[in-house]
């Protein structure tokens, strides 16, 4: 069996299906959702969160396009679990605030690949302490007052160290931007 196969059997209500889909896809939803949700919550959450995902799925199939299935899989999971954060008061990892779209070329692929190499070399760039706080937040998920009382900090100054390097991260990117001739 194959995707588009599995999807269309899944459309008409095989179970079976489902069960396929399911064993090809559990730990990839599982690495995306646990991605999300795992500095702050359990890897329960994240099985809950998966679980979910092929909730939607059985209820959706018939809006999924066969060649986005594992696209629309990510997706969903992502989703639910920045929803399952938001509702608990967490905040999003770095990567996860920016939007993420179907890509359906490889040039679309490429230049994603260079956006995230940018900001990258834009966040490792960052001197210490700034750096720490930024990738803590952001990457780690950690809350402000953690990263605060880890590094021994006010709050305060995690609060105004974060938002300079969010404003450093931007003047880079922006200036890396118009240099390779954006508008």
């Amino acid at each position: 069996m194959n995707d588009a196969k599995a999807l269309r059997a899944l459309q008409k209500g095989s179970e079976d299906a489902l069960a396929w889909i399911i064993e090809r896809y559990s730990a990839y939803v599982y690495t995306v959702a646990f991605h999300i949700v795992g500095q702050s919550m359990s890897s329960a959450d994240a099985e809950e969160v998966a679980a979910d995902v092929f909730a939607a799925l059985w209820k959706h199939a018939e809006t999924i396009k066969p060649s986005s299935l594992k696209s629309w899989l990510g997706t969903v999971a992502r989703n639910t679990a920045k929803n399952k954060l938001r509702t608990a008061g967490e905040t999003l990892p770095l990567e996860d605030d920016v939007l993420i779209l179907e890509r359906d070329s490889a040039e679309e692929e490429i230049l994603r690949q260079e956006q995230d190499r940018l900001v990258r070399e834009a966040v490792l760039a960052m001197p210490y302490p700034d750096r720490e706080i930024f990738l803590r937040h952001y990457y780690y998920g950690q809350k402000l007052e953690t990263i605060a009382r880890e590094m021994d900090f006010n709050l305060s100054t995690v609060k105004t160290r974060l938002r300079r390097g969010r404003e450093k991260l931007r003047n880079v990117l922006e200036q890396e931007f118009l240099d390779k001739g954006g508008t």
